[in-house]
């Protein structure tokens, strides 16, 4: 798969069968929408092209205060995608001069002169353009003016990516990391810089790397303890993950760390990932630290049993 960052020096794609959309989680839904567009791009003879955009266009052109949570950041996006075989990934960068661009000029000016389509596909509910004037019914009027094929992504299959990817966000979200994986078709995982914490963690035996999120659009567990996987320089560990206020240190602020199993390297100041396999219980405030260190060693137990 090659990566273009920007539409200025794109090659001359060969029969180029397109579809756009965000792709966030890669999940099983969206890989039914992929595996059209492969299937349409050989039996054109071309090549098959997924336009996506950064940041987020809600991001862009909504007012809401509240930012954008992703499954993905673009760059685990751009691998889960490389994993499904197409051809092309466009990373659109979205400017407030991209939004507002007329629905006709988004036709004529970005998918005709940029790509110059065999075959669109979109579905039925797909809005372009200034004030997301554009849609179906345009592209399918422009069709035999700029001579491409347009097809549409069944409603139900459409409304079925909606709705998975809002499940996936939720689940996430309330520490169901079990039913995101089954939704998401791989482990939900994550990169945080490890940087320094209380260190009170290695005082019991069970030393931790705190994490600091590499990017604040990704989203966050809920709170609790998981079992999970940590990747650092290529090698995988396991492990057992706590994200929370920690209560019986009297933490204040909300912190995830990971305990890595027969693991004492210092790693500070490096990137490491974490896949989250399942959650163990929520966060209990404990009465004192051997009370803590007692439940971290049943933990360890319940984490080695899945992992």
């Amino acid at each position: 798969m090659k990566v273009h960052y920007s539409t200025d020096q794109l090659p001359a794609f060969k029969n180029a069968v397109i579809t756009i959309g965000t792709f966030d989680g890669v999940h099983s839904g969206h890989q039914q929408i992929i595996n059209t567009l492969k299937a349409a791009a050989a039996e054109a003879g071309g090549e098959s092209v997924i336009i996506t955009f950064h940041p987020h266009p809600r991001k862009v052109v909504s007012s809401a205060v509240t930012g954008v949570r992703l499954i993905n950041t673009l760059k685990e996006r751009i691998e889960l995608l490389e994993k499904t075989g197409i051809d092309h990934l466009v990373v659109v960068p979205f400017t407030e001069y991209f939004a507002n661009q007329g629905a006709e000029e988004y036709i004529s000016d970005f998918l005709i002169d940029k790509f110059h389509p065999h075959t669109i596909i979109i579905g039925y509910d797909h809005r372009f353009g200034r004030e997301r004037s554009g849609d179906y019914k345009l592209m399918e009027d422009k069709a035999p003016v700029y001579n491409y094929r347009l097809m549409e992504i069944p409603e139900h299959l459409l409304d079925a990516v909606k709705v998975s990817s809002s499940n996936i966000r939720q689940a996430i979200l309330h520490s169901q990391v079990e039913e995101a994986n089954k939704l998401l078709d791989y482990p939900f995982f994550f990169e945080g810089e490890v940087v320094h914490g209380d260190k009170i963690g290695r005082t019991i035996g069970y030393p931790t790397a705190n994490l600091k999120s590499t990017d604040e659009e990704k989203i966050v567990l809920g709170d609790g303890i998981y079992a999970v996987y940590t990747e650092v320089e290529g090698t995988r560990y396991k492990g057992m993950m706590s994200i929370g206020f920690r209560p019986t240190v009297n933490g204040k602020k909300r912190v995830v760390e990971v305990n890595l199993f027969n693991f004492e390297k210092d790693i500070y100041g490096q990137v490491i990932r974490v896949i989250v396999i399942k959650h163990l219980r929520s966060e209990v405030k404990f009465n004192g630290l051997e009370e803590l260190k007692q439940a971290l060693h049943k933990d360890k137990e319940n984490s080695l049993a899945v992992l």
